[in-house]
């Protein structure tokens, strides 16, 4: 179970799990391990476009990790690219998402660790940032459609574990084929922001694979130099998905011990 612990700033708060810094500080979360440039400077980061903005690679002291600045999406990123109305510290992206990850952690379902959220205030906004870590020797659901390395077990294996996020009530904001990851062992899902643990209900299932599916079929679309092929791609990777997530849910619906919700 992932213990967390608040630590005042000057200009917010941090959050982080309280583990880490056995391999890291015994003075408090140093609020400088939010700071790529922080890691850059000691050859210790590697950015890496995605999502909505970017992303950081870090070598630290407490292992590999992840720091995610939290930017907006859609056409209000123009005006406001990485700040949100102040509504409490509790409603913050950051700490939501920590917590949500560890509740996830702690019901054995594959997303990344959680180490650390911070929220800067000024004023009526906020900006903030997240800290997981790295799930090593990944590649996304997405390049795996690009590559053609995308193939009915891994469909299969993808499906089973969306079944086991929705049994449990886990509604993932932006289900779509970057934030899948596959590894030898394991099907992660990542970046949880917005996510929220729901009442397992068909409608919001359905919309959730819907959206999964778009993706992939815009990814696919998009693979330069290569006809699109919907048709392939609905029988050999999305009805083996299909029948894995129907097959799985089914099984844990049933069971007592499924649900994570709050």
């Amino acid at each position: 179970m992932i213990e967390s612990k608040r630590q005042q700033t000057g200009r917010g708060a941090i959050l982080f799990d309280t583990a880490i810094l056995a391999s890291a500080s015994a003075g408090g979360f140093d609020a400088a391990w939010f700071d790529a440039a922080h890691w850059r400077g000691q050859q210790r980061a590697l950015d890496v476009r995605g999502g909505r903005g970017s992303v950081s690679f870090v070598d630290a002291p407490f292992g590999a990790s992840v720091i995610r600045h939290y930017r907006r999406g859609g056409l209000i990123a123009h005006a406001v690219n990485d700040v949100y109305v102040w509504t409490g510290e509790n409603r913050t992206r950051a700490f939501v998402e920590f917590r949500l990850l560890a509740a996830l952690r702690d019901a054995n379902l594959p997303v990344p660790a959680p180490i650390a959220a911070r929220y800067e205030r000024s004023g009526l906004v906020y900006r903030a940032d997240l800290i997981t870590r790295r799930i090593d020797n990944a590649i996304t659901f997405a390049d795996c459609l690009q590559t053609d390395k995308a193939d009915g077990d891994i469909a299969q294996r993808i499906g089973d574990t969306l079944a086991r996020f929705h049994a449990a009530g886990a509604c993932h904001a932006d289900l779509n084929a970057h934030n899948i990851l596959v590894t030898a062992g394991e099907i992660w899902l990542v970046d949880f922001d917005r996510g929220i643990l729901r009442t397992p209900e068909s409608a919001w299932r359905r919309t959730n694979l819907a959206r999964l599916h778009r993706s992939c079929v815009k990814v696919l679309r998009a693979n330069a130099g290569k006809p699109s092929n919907d048709g392939e791609f609905e029988k050999t990777l999305w009805a083996p998905l299909l029948r894995a997530y129907e097959q799985r849910f089914e099984l844990l619906i049933r069971s007592p011990l499924r649900s994570v919700r709050t």
